[in-house]
């Protein structure tokens, strides 16, 4: 009886260790994209603004969608204008999947930029475009917490002054976790493709 014990143990033994040789499956290829991961990045956690609409908002409202979220002001000659169509036409290059994407726009010139400006302007490039706003100070902490840098710049007495502002966009995945900055200039082929990649990786 002993004897066929043993020779029980070894069979299992010897599968066991068989079964350690064995070719395991390749791990699943990590997401490329064609912006900067920063996938664990510890800022940009959350905010907490008004929108267009007078809706009080934070990051958790648009759980289950991508968020692409960029600072700018209505007044920008180039640089906003440019960014809220690269994603607008991204978004359309997208179908389907274009609507799980919410875009928000924060202005860094609260001074001008009204919520009527806002709602008019926003929009004007997507109608699910929302833009937001906050008082200088907690607009100006917002700014440290997700390393945005603005600047009026501007000549004495004049009203019609620029601002020298960040022009990247940073986009969370569908759990809310900040993963990609994309850059200014990056096209809506590039951005089309990056945001189905989250979208396709999002859990």
């Amino acid at each position: 009886m002993r004897g066929l014990l043993g020779l029980l143990l070894s069979a299992v033994l010897l599968t066991s260790l068989l079964g350690c040789d064995r070719p395991q499956p390749p791990a699943s290829p990590a997401a490329v994209f064609r912006a900067t991961d920063i996938t664990g990045a510890p800022w940009g956690k959350d905010f907490r603004l008004t929108d267009h609409n007078g809706q009080t908002r934070a990051l958790a409202d648009f759980r289950g969608k991508l968020v692409a979220i960029f600072f700018g002001y209505t007044h920008c000659p180039d640089v906003c204008p440019t960014t809220l169509s690269d994603f607008a036409l991204a978004m359309r290059e997208m179908g389907e999947d274009g609507k799980r994407v919410q875009v928000l726009f924060v202005t860094v010139d609260p001074e001008r930029d009204t919520p009527e400006l806002l709602a008019r302007y926003v929009p004007s490039f997507n109608p699910g475009f929302l833009g937001l706003y906050t008082d200088p100070d907690s607009l100006a902490a917002l700014a440290k917490d997700f390393k945005v840098i603005y600047q009026k710049n501007t000549t004495s007495g004049s009203k019609n002054y620029l601002i020298d502002h960040s022009a990247g966009t940073y986009v969370y995945d569908t759990a809310g976790r900040l993963r990609l900055l994309i850059p200014y200039g990056a096209g809506p082929r590039d951005i089309a493709q990056d945001l189905k990649t989250l979208l396709s990786t999002s859990s």
